[in-house]
């Protein structure tokens, strides 16, 4: 009898709240892993990258690309490939690793950069770059738009915006280290221009929308 009692008993049932709870938590956790191993999310804030990126584009960036650290590490899981020119960048800003940004990578390791009268050379090489802008015409200013000769040092990068009038990058602040390259911009997934009068529908960019950045 006393049998037939214990298996009789009603199961208890989890509260809701509990299986909310549960749900956040495995969502959360589940965003964790994505953003930390997976893609980074990053919106455009400045002009430093037009014509590539323009203010409000909203792009992700692929982590798998330049490897995998344990958080909060410089330890790698997953060392990846090593930037290459031309590669568009999401990395630790050299004088505030907590500020992400986001350039073009110009130079690798052991390469020589300078830059005359606008002109980039690398190893003595004039470059060509069909996707950059200036907006100050033939002015020529020091640093800016005559830069070098430097050498890359071993495990640094040296990073330009596409924008190259109205970008404070590897010329202003030095190089970049190979273990604060965080991403590799991947895809546009949102892209509009604010509130300017226009209607929400009009403000968005739709022809960027899923754009691949190169």
């Amino acid at each position: 009898m006393s049998e037939l009692l214990l298996n009789s008993r009603p199961v208890r049932k989890k509260s809701v709240l509990r299986e909310y709870a549960e749900a956040l938590f495995v969502a959360l956790l589940i965003a964790f892993v994505i953003r930390t191993f997976v893609v980074q999310a990053f919106k455009i804030p400045s002009e430093s990258m037009v014509p590539t990126l323009l203010v409000g584009d909203h792009l992700l960036g692929n982590k798998f690309a330049y490897g995998i650290k344990v958080p909060f590490t410089d330890f790698y899981i997953y060392k990846g490939e090593d930037p290459k020119r031309g590669d568009v960048v999401i990395f630790e800003y050299p004088n505030d690793p907590s500020v992400d940004y986001i350039k073009r990578v110009i130079g690798v390791p052991g390469d020589t950069i300078k830059v005359v009268n606008k002109q980039l050379y690398v190893n003595g090489e004039a470059v060509r770059e069909p996707y950059i802008q200036f907006i100050d015409g033939d002015s020529i200013r020091p640093i800016r738009d005559n830069f070098g000769e430097v050498t890359v040092p071993p495990g640094k990068y040296f990073m330009m915006g596409d924008n190259r009038d109205n970008s404070e990058d590897s010329r202003f602040w030095g190089f970049v280290d190979r273990s604060a390259m965080r991403a590799k911009a991947w895809r546009i997934y949102w892209s509009w221009e604010g509130f300017s009068g226009k209607g929400v529908s009009e403000s968005v960019r739709w022809d960027r929308l899923g754009m691949e950045v190169k």
